[in-house]
């Protein structure tokens, strides 16, 4: 029987770029411009130190930092040895990036200083993994630069299987931890054509990595470029007064930055005269209207639709919907769904259950979660966790999570975490966490606690408890006590605390918690 002779990996998309467009420049980071031939030969003497360093098939490569070019220098070195990836959050706490590089045991730290090392030096002291930790911004000996520098430039050419994970992507806690959703070369380089596809990507766009690359939202883009061919464009942290240079100076095409985000850009460029016109929207179209429209979502040059990390970003998109009854538009061409009840037993259109889906952007499953990976791809089929609706012309309506959501700005909060945290205080009895509407990040997290009756404790104490254990944006804004919680059976009531005290704005348009 005849089969496919090869299918690509990231590391071959890169091999091709160099062979074909070895002049285009493939990444920027301020004075830093490598074109594709350039950025190859420095792949290939990363995934040598790597090699050196024990990095192998199956290994994992850790990045600690802000945004810089070497994010993607990292990624496509362990493409190249068949390893995997994985971007960390460094908003987190020393508690919880030290529990993800535990999970991991990776092989290799890749960290930063300036800005986050104090972070970083916590994180260290609480690990027990013993990884190599590399300092990607300084310029001793043991630097990462030098340690480049001191690397062959030949290519590895190993033999990586596409359908095996290179990028893994830590999700939000929804059982009280974090788990590591693992995405193959195979999904990432499809999602990139299909999103590319449909944002008009080109080896010609330029992007501007302005969102943090340990999300989904800014990544789907950055693939989508390099597939193309395209240039990304890297800047440390979201500083307005940056963004609007490195978008004149670069011409880029496209941005990732939210809401709060663009509004301090508009202010910068009117401070500044810059011209941020190189922009443009999502159907390639001029780009002034887009800077200026109230919807940031076209600025940022983003389709709509529904998606989800274990999906590699969008699994929906609205533009293959146009006028359509649903909200969230049709699949990608590469995606299955199905709208199922609790007996995975699909639903006829018009009622709710739970997406499920299946194609090759699905992921490969979470690292070292062999029992929650068996529950989320039971019978062939990616259970995503979230409630949907098949309307009658067959597309598609999110209504929100089977399991509760907070949304603050770009980042998903899992109350279960958060109540987790709380709870370990020793001052509380019990608690529960609901989302309020915020009138700039969507929602803000509201703790209900149960106080010890011996123990007096306070609203401050509580977010200062939580302010050292979980991400900033995790932490509760504003505490409320009570006598005790509502329940309906033995569950917490949600709904009851939503209404009084002031729950609402949930992700799928509900005002109320499902």
């Amino acid at each position: 029987m005849s089969k496919l002779v090869h299918t690509l990996t990231l590391g071959d998309v890169l091999r091709e770029h160099a062979r074909s467009r070895p002049s285009r420049t493939g990444a920027v980071d301020g004075d830093e411009r490598l074109t594709y031939a350039a950025l190859d030969g420095r792949v290939n003497r990363l995934s040598s130190a790597f090699a050196a360093a024990g990095v192998d098939a199956g290994e994992r490569v850790v990045w600690m930092g802000q945004n810089s070019f070497r994010v993607l220098e990292v990624l496509l070195a362990a493409a190249k040895l068949g390893a995997l990836f994985c971007p960390l959050n460094w908003r987190q706490s020393p508690e919880e990036l030290a529990f993800v590089v535990d999970d991991l045991a990776p092989r290799v730290v890749v960290w930063q200083d300036e800005e986050v090392g104090v972070v970083t030096a916590a994180t260290r002291r609480r690990v027990r993994a013993e990884p190599r930790w590399v300092r990607h911004d300084g310029d001793g000996p043991d630097g990462y630069e030098a340690w480049l520098s001191n690397s062959v430039e030949v290519d590895p050419e190993r033999s990586v299987d596409p359908a095996s994970p290179v990028l893994v992507i830590y999700t939000a806690a929804f059982h009280g931890q974090p788990n590591g959703a693992m995405l193959s070369h195979t999904a990432c380089i499809d999602q990139g054509l299909v999103y590319g596809h449909f944002t008009g990507a080109t080896p010609e766009d330029v992007y501007l990595n302005s969102g943090p690359l340990f999300h989904l939202g800014t990544l789907m883009h950055t693939l989508a470029t390099f597939v193309a061919g395209g240039t990304n464009v890297f800047v440390r942290r979201v500083d307005p007064e940056q963004l609007c240079q490195a978008i004149e100076r670069e011409g880029c095409t496209g941005a990732f930055i939210v809401g709060p985000t663009r509004d301090q850009v508009l202010t910068a460029r009117a401070a500044g005269g810059y011209d941020l016109s190189s922009l443009r929207t999502p159907r390639g179209s001029s780009a002034w209207d887009a800077v200026t429209s109230p919807d940031p979502s076209a600025w940022a040059a983003r389709p709509g639709g529904y998606g989800q990390t274990e999906l590699v970003g969008m699994a929906t998109y609205t533009c293959l919907a146009v006028d359509a009854e649903g909200t969230h538009g049709r699949p990608s061409p590469l995606v299955q769904i199905r709208i199922v009840d609790d007996e995975d037993r699909e639903v006829p259109p018009g009622e709710v259950g739970e997406l499920v889906a299946r194609g090759p952007t699905v992921m490969c499953g979470y690292w070292n979660r062999p029992e929650e990976n068996a529950r989320r791809h039971r019978n062939g089929w990616h259970h995503t966790r979230d409630l949907g609706r098949r309307e009658a012309d067959g597309s598609i309506t999110f209504i929100g999570p089977k399991t509760r959501l907070i949304k603050s700005a770009a980042e998903n909060v899992y109350p279960a975490e958060v109540e987790r945290c709380v709870a370990s205080h020793p001052g509380v009895a019990e608690c529960a966490v609901i989302g309020v509407p915020d009138p700039i990040w969507v929602q803000s997290v509201k703790a209900i606690v149960v106080a010890h009756d011996e123990t007096a404790v306070s609203a401050d104490d509580i977010i200062e408890h939580c302010r050292s254990r979980i991400a900033g944006y995790k932490k509760p804004r504003t505490v409320e006590f009570v006598d005790e919680l509502p329940r309906s059976g033995f569950a917490v009531d949600y709904e009851t605390l939503d209404e009084r005290f002031g729950g609402g704005n949930y992700p799928g348009g509900r005002t109320r918690s499902a």
